[in-house]
């Protein structure tokens, strides 16, 4: 277990797991009764088949001995470092519990990648918001990707590229006659 500390008042311990399976029946609840996943159109159903595949890493979040959110992050495949989703209890927001969430996701993620990528629906204002606030660009749209009418927007924190090739001397052109 990680432990942070949250910045905002009032100031509480925030210890991050891996979510066991009585946490995803909690977890899946959030999901579903929350922006973005009710406009997205992703009910219980969704969010559990998400939270048991064995692909992803799920986490529960803790604040002041209770469960206050959870996170799904994705180290597989291209992206690599890819924050699929946080999820903040309705009465745990504007705790900083996505905050401290968010930075316990980078630190993990950092220990093994150069860039940390994730998607915001360009109607979650508040979240788009946390990501820019938190050092994130945004790096691409993806227009109608989830459902029509709204977008998703890749957003990036990095270290620096993949990978870091010396550079080249530049060639030389001879002279003629030389």
């Amino acid at each position: 277990m990680v432990s942070l500390s949250v910045v905002k008042p009032p100031q509480q311990p925030i210890i991050v797991r891996r979510m066991r399976p009585a946490d995803r029946a909690w977890a899946a609840g959030v999901m579903a009764a929350s922006e973005p996943w009710l406009t997205l159109g992703r009910g219980r159903a969704d969010a559990l088949k998400l939270l048991r595949n064995r692909r992803k890493q799920c986490f529960i979040v803790r604040a002041a001995g209770e469960r206050a959110g959870f996170l799904v992050l994705d180290l597989n495949g291209p992206l690599g470092g890819y924050i699929q989703t946080i999820g903040v209890a309705s009465e745990m927001r504007g705790r900083g519990v996505g905050s401290a969430a968010l930075r316990w996701a980078e630190a993990r993620i950092f220990q093994k990648h150069r860039n940390v990528l994730l998607c915001v629906s360009s109607f979650n204002r508040d979240a788009q918001r946390l990501y820019r606030h938190a050092g994130y660009a945004v790096v691409g749209r993806l227009r109608d990707y989830v459902v029509a009418g709204h977008d998703e927007i890749l957003m990036r924190k990095t270290l620096g590229p993949l990978s870091i090739h010396p550079k080249k001397e530049p060639r030389r052109h001879r002279e003629r006659g030389a």
